[in-house]
């Protein structure tokens, strides 16, 4: 029974890891295409993004800096998603936790940092919670669609921040579209000098191993992980599917916020007025689906994501290989992790004998 057991497990991570392997390999070698297509040698592109991202210590912390927050966005991506909800409001989530880290951490003054840090990421947890509380909401109560929503938030966002920064929170004398610095005991320590690395790495990390806890170890994760599988037969069982929704957007955009607090603490020490998306929260999709929407698979996916656009500035500037170029690379692990989930849907069984089997095993793992 033992061996059959993991057999089967190993059949199961043998599957979940497949898809994701392959598309890796599929968008080097596209990558690698195109780049001869260009009249350059594959060999050499690929080399300096590979000593961009970890040619040196000071190259490996950069690379940490991009891969922070695509582990937060990636991790609240995957939350809601757990909870059969499709949260495209990362972007305007990050952008509030920016906006609501800038202000505690400026506006306080003769806090010890023991408490001005914890009390900054709390404003950009809290910032980013509420934004997506609202279209949890929305969607629990009403039945509006969380995509249509969050997307429409993620404006708001963008335009309501930029309206408090440059007529609000503006840092005098004024001629420069950003809030006033944070103070020095919000800021979070620097790692690996002289790159921008820093302790907020630790902090993601932190709140990957929470939430595998909280959604495999707790009876509210289990609650959102079967209102995912099948809200019909979640309720049956007795569990609150509109505040199992809620209680999902809402820590699902605490993660985001956390991320762009971060961001703030550690690297720009002030928010600046944004004229478009920062595109982490964007990415934190795709760095979700790769992962698997698994915290396990989600620090392997946003490190190498971090790595991608970290190593393009050196391939770029050395190699001439515009770094563009890793974003349609990006784009190809997309597209074959999405066929993933279309083949699995198509291969393995029928809808209405998958929505069977889900109901039951929910109510089962319910009665027990």
């Amino acid at each position: 029974m033992g061996e059959d057991l993991k057999k089967d497990l190993f059949k199961d991570y043998g599957q979940k890891l497949f898809f994701p392997l392959v598309a890796l390999f599929i968008s080097l070698f596209a990558g690698g295409l195109l780049i001869a297509w260009l009249g350059e040698n594959p060999y050499i592109a690929f080399r300096h993004l590979f000593q961009g991202a970890l040619g040196s210590a000071t190259n490996f912390g950069e690379t940490l800096v991009y891969t922070t927050p695509l582990l937060l966005t990636g991790l609240s991506i995957a939350l809601s998603f757990r909870c059969g909800l499709f949260n495209i409001g990362a972007e305007g989530q990050y952008i509030m936790g920016m906006m609501g880290a800038a202000w505690v951490g400026s506006i306080f003054t003769g806090l010890p940092a023991w408490l001005h840090i914890p009390l900054t990421m709390g404003a950009g947890i809290l910032s980013g919670c509420l934004w997506g509380v609202v279209p949890g909401v929305f969607k629990a109560k009403y039945g509006a669609h969380e995509v249509i929503l969050t997307i429409m938030m993620n404006y708001i966002a963008l335009h309501f921040t930029g309206y408090l920064v440059n007529y609000i929170l503006l840092a005098p004398p004024g001629y420069l579209p950003a809030t006033r610095v944070i103070n020095a005991s919000a800021k979070l320590t620097r790692l690996l000098p002289p790159s921008r690395a820093n302790t907020g790495f630790f902090v993601a990390i932190i709140c990957l191993v929470m939430v595998y806890i909280f959604l495999w170890k707790t009876k509210w994760g289990f609650e959102i992980r079967a209102v995912g599988l099948n809200q019909e037969a979640a309720r049956y069982a007795g569990i609150n599917v509109t505040k199992n929704i809620v209680l999902a957007m809402a820590l699902s955009g605490g993660l985001a916020g956390l991320a762009g607090a971060l961001q703030v603490q550690g690297i720009q020490y002030r928010f600046n007025d944004l004229f478009a998306f920062t595109g982490y929260g964007f990415d934190g999709i795709a760095v979700s689906l790769l992962g698997n929407n698994h915290p396990a698979g989600i620090i392997l996916s946003a490190f190498l994501f971090g790595s991608l656009n970290c190593g393009a500035l050196q391939m770029q500037s050395v190699a001439g290989i515009p770094k563009d170029l890793i974003g349609i690379m990006q784009a190809v692990i997309v597209f074959f992790i999405s066929a993933d989930y279309l083949l699995r849907k198509k291969l393995e069984q029928p809808l209405g004998e998958e929505i069977n089997v889900r109901r039951g095993s929910a109510g089962q793992e319910v009665a027990k």
